[in-house]
């Protein structure tokens, strides 16, 4: 979700503004997944490298992320929305960690919608997190090394309940992946736009959603 930032500075505004208005707009789009057949959606709402920002804009984001955890808790389980956060936890305050254990809980028993929320997220720091609980469980003999291949891993990877993303879209007009989901994204396929996240609507999601389903995946195979 990029362009928050400028589509606020556009408008002569600060960017805190345009977080905001990116927030409202996540609700939309999360609404919007059922009707798409969309089952799986992961929002990337902070990254391991966002803390060199301002002081002032991060310190508004983390209030920002506590404020949307507590005004959309209730929409979210009316919604039948099932949420988690992937990221390093512990590089976050109490206060927000608490808040994301209650609101996982508190929609854990939904079926509807699974809504994954990245904040603090990096891939490369997942998979380094990954490969120490890996190194670990070797180190105590609950696995064997000799058995470790490209399945293990995922296993051990704070997506390891998720399925591989089928589509990974990028807002704004950058061009880049950020160090998002590294190593699930393996076969996704990509949609960057031009569009800031605020102004990505509904029926801009539809579009790219429609554009994803005619193209043809073949995992490095040969079509027949």
């Amino acid at each position: 979700m990029d362009g928050n930032g400028r589509w606020a500075e556009r408008r002569g505004q600060p960017r805190l503004f345009g977080h905001h208005a990116g927030a409202k707009r996540v609700r939309e789009v999360v609404e919007a997944c059922p009707d798409l057949g969309v089952d799986y959606l992961t929002i990337f709402a902070f990254s391991t490298e966002n803390w060199k920002r301002t002081q002032r804009e991060v310190a508004g984001l983390m209030s920002l992320f506590r404020s949307y955890i507590k005004k959309e808790a209730r929409a979210l389980r009316e919604h039948n929305v099932r949420v988690r956060f992937i990221g390093d936890r512990p590089g976050l305050d109490e206060k927000l960690r608490n808040l994301m254990d209650e609101l996982e809980e508190y929609t854990a028993h939904c079926t509807g919608t699974n809504l994954t929320i990245a904040i603090n997220y990096g891939g490369r720091d997942e998979v380094a997190r990954a490969t120490k609980r890996l190194a670990c469980d070797v180190a105590q003999g609950k696995l064997d090394p000799q058995k470790i291949d490209e399945e293990t891993l995922p296993r051990y990877l704070d997506t390891c309940v998720l399925p591989d993303p089928d589509l990974v879209i990028r807002t704004s007009g950058e061009a880049r992946i950020s160090n998002f989901l590294l190593w699930q994204s393996a076969y996704a396929e990509y949609e960057f736009i031009e569009t800031l996240w605020p102004d990505f609507t509904n029926e801009i999601f539809a579009q790219v959603v429609r554009s994803y389903a005619g193209r043809e995946r073949r995992y490095g195979g040969i079509a027949v």
